[in-house]
């Protein structure tokens, strides 16, 4: 497997954190030297692990906003 390099530019914040000190959070991060894009996923407490996330251009992440807006939680 090809190694993958991520600088996380921006925390924007945390969501929740696991039993086992995982944090599922929400950075501005750039992949393999890529301009950065906003990303949600679970890293262990040295950021040296995650889980699977998505990945959202700012755009996305507006049209993502208005959707949870307009929703009735």
């Amino acid at each position: 497997m090809a190694n993958i390099k991520y600088e996380i530019k921006e925390n924007i914040g945390t969501l929740s954190e696991s039993s086992k000190g995982w944090t599922k959070e929400l950075n501005l991060i750039s992949w393999n030297n890529r301009d950065p894009k906003y990303d949600l996923r679970d890293w262990d407490c040295e950021k040296e692990k995650m889980g699977k996330g998505i990945t959202l251009s700012k755009e996305e992440l507006k049209v993502l906003r208005d959707m949870l807006n307009e929703m009735d939680l």
